[in-house]
């Protein structure tokens, strides 16, 4: 009996240990089950809170699910979550954490190595790189070496918090409105839960609403700000409907008008359920009140399908830019623009091309001095967004680059703008700041220096040497844009020289310039770069000789004289000496007349104090005579002195690619050239020395005197192409009107053919004659003697004109 009770026991025991193990089997199914559930749900709420790019609801939900389930996708998003609103220090434990589980790759490690760039972990660069088994060359594309330089290269930045501006809220931004009025965006006031969550940049979309906070995070919605010159901070509102968040003020005083970013919400679509909403861009006028009103909307908005934002007007090509998510970009957010007439119809927008725009985001351009300013998360940076500038003309960009420490830092950075004043303002959440978002105005410590060049027509010189060296002779460092603008960063307080260089100018002496007291941020400073003439011809004249001789006549000096003052004046100056004889006399003799003739200038110029090597001399016989007395042609006397001659040409810096130096006591560069051509050096010379042609009575022939004066301007103008002449034919007042007009044509006529028939064109020659009605004596009103009317019969020479 016991046997049985003890065996009856026994088995009630095992069957309820059965049923226990059952039971408890069953729990920890349905437990597993429901939290595997769980997860899952968790996911799909997270998945959908980031695809409306609410990242922080979204990371918290990541993280959930992590929790229950330790999983290496999981992990994936999380980080990727974090880093889309800024949280890059948690970021990187988790990118940190990603690498312990086996399914982690070679893109886990870049994303690691891009999370401690981003939290600026440099010292440990190289041994995260060498942990992994990898060199920066595994990672081209980081371009690792290039962000190093960047964070280690010097500034002469400070920044400052614009301190009447920035609270414990957002503030993004400003722009500069009538009255001195100062234009931000802010979401002070009243916050909810996740008043430390970064800030919204409206490049979000959503499809739940609150008229009162943003879903995103609980914090009031942006708005506009104005801050009057009094400090006064007062809400611009604005007449827009429905509108939620408004952003990115933009002034455009030509129009009195305020640009600006809105998320304009649309709650129900006829036929649509899930309802997206994407920024736009709306304009209005600026009432006496300082409100928005008669706001309208960019042609371009799209609310439904992609977001515009961050608009900035250039005035100076009547553009729109903006940044767009629109279809036909290259990935997130592009820059653009449209044109707009002067009743703002707006062109189809034109994007700004893959040197600005990247598979990520760009955002906030303004333009200043043709650079566009603009931030990205796509060009290689610090972490979030960084600023960028690039040389902005007719649409080309060139010589992109990271504007460095301290625009950027391993934070978001952007919405940068340049005051009248030359200030730079722009918006960073970087750590230490007065709120989630502050406004910081950048100070130069060091000075500026800007160097512009430019010829003598005002045209700029882009390409050319220089050299800046301190009291020390310590070399400056200095950077050459592609419009040929020099920047060189100064020490206040300090003493330095400059030297500008380019080939075929003329060099100019070490100019010395300071910083001491200059009170201001830049030192300008414009110079100008003169052309060297090459082989200009600045004098000509002849020298002529008696039959047979070979000595300076008395007569002939003078104008030797005056070719060794100017070739003393002008050290920079040759002169050719090519000599002559008449046809009379054989070809063997004549040569060596002429080689004497030559050699009797050299001696007297060399007797005057001028060095030999700058006279050069050649003869020629009587081989190139100007006229036709040749072998055997009977000639008058006059016309074979015209053949005895030496031509003295003068000729400016004669050899070719030669860096001349400018002449002492020429304060101006341009001053040298102008008086370096042949068309203007001596002008006034020149216009002393072109002779009166004067007449016989009743004749019209120009009297041999009048010959040897006559070739001599011929000279002139065949050494200056540029040179053009006027004659002018007159009488003396005897005789009547008609036949006086006629006569002082046929004296006018008779000087142009002259210098036609030496070889001067029609072109270059203009006439004109006035028989007796511009007289140099009036003899109608007083007896003149027959010297006073030999003034009268004339015929007059002067430069008309210069040429081109």
């Amino acid at each position: 009996m016991i046997k049985f009770r003890f065996l009856k026991s026994l088995i009630f025991h095992s069957i309820r240990k059965a049923l226990t193990l059952i039971a408890f089997s069953i729990f920890f199914m349905l437990f597993f089950q429901l939290n595997s559930q769980a997860q899952i749900a968790l996911l799909r709420y997270a998945d959908t809170q980031f695809d409306l790019e609410n990242y922080y609801k979204a990371s918290n939900a990541y993280k959930k699910a992590y929790d229950k389930k330790a999983k290496y996708e999981t992990a994936v998003k999380i980080a990727n979550t974090l880093e889309k609103f800024g949280s890059y220090d948690e970021a990187y434990e988790w990118r940190t954490r990603i690498l312990d589980h086996p399914e982690s790759t070679k893109q886990d490690y870049r994303d690691y190595l891009v999370a401690a760039v981003k939290i600026h972990n440099w010292e440990e660069i190289d041994e995260l790189l060498e942990k992994g088994g990898y060199a920066s060359a595994d990672f081209p594309e980081l371009n690792l070496d290039e962000v190093r330089k960047l964070s280690k290269k010097s500034s002469n930045l400070k920044l400052l918090s614009v301190e009447e501006i920035n609270s414990d809220a957002s503030e993004l931004g400003i722009s500069f409105g009538k009255n001195g009025n100062i234009l931000f965006t802010s979401d002070r006031g009243a916050v909810g839960n996740e008043q430390s969550i970064p800030t919204l940049r409206l490049d979000a979309k959503n499809n739940i609403f609150s008229k009162e906070k943003s879903n995103y995070n609980e914090r009031e919605f942006y708005k506009i700000y104005s801050k009057n010159p009094k400090g006064e901070i007062t809400v611009v509102n604005s007449d827009l409907q429905n509108v939620f968040h408004i952003s990115d003020p933009h002034y455009y005083p030509e129009k009195d008008l305020v640009f600006c970013t809105a998320f304009v919400a649309k709650t129900k679509v006829r036929g649509r359920k899930d309802i997206v909403n994407h920024a736009g861009i709306y304009f209005g006028k600026i009432d006496d009140s300082g409100n928005i009103t008669n706001s309208k909307a960019f042609t371009y908005n799209e609310h439904l399908s992609y977001g515009v934002m961050n608009p900035f007007v250039d005035k100076s090509s009547k553009r729109l830019y903006f940044a767009s998510d629109m279809p036909g970009g290259y990935g997130g957010f592009d820059l653009y623009y449209s044109e707009f007439d002067d009743n703002f119809n707006f062109s189809k927008p034109v994007n700004l091309g893959p040197i600005i725009n990247t598979p990520h985001s760009e955002s906030h351009p303004f333009i200043h001095d043709n650079q566009l300013y603009f931030s990205s998360r796509g060009h290689v940076g610090f972490g979030g967004m960084d600023i960028f500038v690039a040389e902005f003309s007719n649409g080309n960009v060139n010589n992109l680059r990271n504007m460095g420490i301290p625009y950027n830092s391993n934070r978001d950075d952007f919405f940068l703008v340049v005051a009248e004043d030359g200030k730079r303002y722009f918006t960073s959440d970087r750590k230490d700041g007065l709120g989630l978002d502050d406004i910081y105005v950048v100070r130069e410590l060091n000075k500026v220096l800007k160097v512009m060049v430019e010829d003598c027509n005002g045209e700029s010189i882009k390409e050319y040497d220089s050299h800046i060296v301190d009291n020390s002779g310590n070399s400056l460092e200095t950077e050459l844009s592609k419009k040929g603008i020099l920047h060189a960063s100064l020490d206040p307080e300090s003493d330095y020289r400059l030297q500008i260089s380019k080939n075929g100018y003329f060099g100019l002496e070490p100019k010395s310039f300071s910083t001491v007291g200059f009170e201001g941020d830049t030192l300008v400073m414009t110079f100008k770069l003169a052309q060297i003439p090459y082989n200009t011809k600045i004098f000509s004249d002849n020298i002529y000789y008696d039959f047979d001789k070979s000595y300076i006549k008395e007569s002939e000096k003078q104008t030797l004289k005056k070719i060794a003052a100017l070739m003393k004046d002008n050290p920079h100056t040759v002169l050719y000496v090519n000599s002559h004889t008449d046809s009379r006399g054989s070809n063997a003799y004549n040569e060596k007349l002429s080689e004497r003739r030559a050699g009797s200038v050299k001696d007297y110029l060399t007797g005057h104090g001028l060095s030999a090597d700058r006279i050069s001399t050649e003869w020629f016989g009587e081989e190139k005579l100007v006229n036709d007395c040749g072998d055997g042609v009977p000639c008058p006397e006059a016309n074979h002195q015209m053949n005895r001659r030496s031509e003295l040409i003068l000729s400016a810096y004669p050899e070719q690619q030669k860096q001349y130096e400018l002449p002492k006591g020429i304060s101006d560069p341009c001053d040298l050239v102008l008086s370096s051509t042949a068309s203007d050096i001596n002008a006034a010379d020149k216009s002393k020395d072109l002779p009166t042609i004067y007449f016989d009575f009743d004749k019209s022939t120009i009297r041999q005197v009048h010959q040897k004066e006559l070739d001599k301007v011929v000279d002139q103008m065949k050494s200056d192409l540029n040179l053009k002449i006027t004659v002018e034919g007159h009488t003396d007042q005897r005789g009547n009107e008609i036949y006086n007009e006629h006569l002082s044509q046929r004296r006018a006529t008779a000087v142009v053919d002259y210098l036609k028939s030496k070889g001067i064109s029609a072109d270059r020659i203009e006439y004109a004659y006035f028989g007796k009605t511009r007289p140099i004596n009036d003899c109608n009103s007083q007896a003149c003697s027959n010297a006073q009317h030999q003034e009268n019969r004339r015929t007059t020479l002067s430069w008309s004109n210069k040429g081109p």
